[in-house]
């Protein structure tokens, strides 16, 4: 396996999202979605952008995202950010 395939010991790709919330998420949710920034664009939606190492793990976090109870607007995957290492998962809830 490769580092794309994520096999273990080596280092992987993480897909970077940004997922749009109706309303304005309170700051301090921030520290719930550690490796994401958060953003109150002026239409009254929040942005959450960051690395989502897999699949599994887009699910947990946009399960902590229904659990807030603000509508979803979109989730986008914008782009490939290298993972700072095998130990450590961005977005890995």
């Amino acid at each position: 396996m490769n580092a794309a395939d994520g096999s273990a010991g080596e280092r992987r790709e993480a897909d970077v999202y940004a997922i749009r919330l109706q309303g304005h998420l309170d700051r301090r949710w921030a520290g719930s979605f550690e490796g994401f920034s958060l953003t109150h664009e002026g239409d009254g939606t929040t942005t959450l952008q960051g690395p989502v190492i897999d699949q599994a793990a887009l699910h947990g976090f946009l399960r902590k995202v229904r659990d807030l109870g603000l509508p979803l607007i979109a989730v986008t995957r914008i782009g490939h950010r290298p993972a700072t290492g095998p130990d450590v998962e961005p977005g890995h809830f």
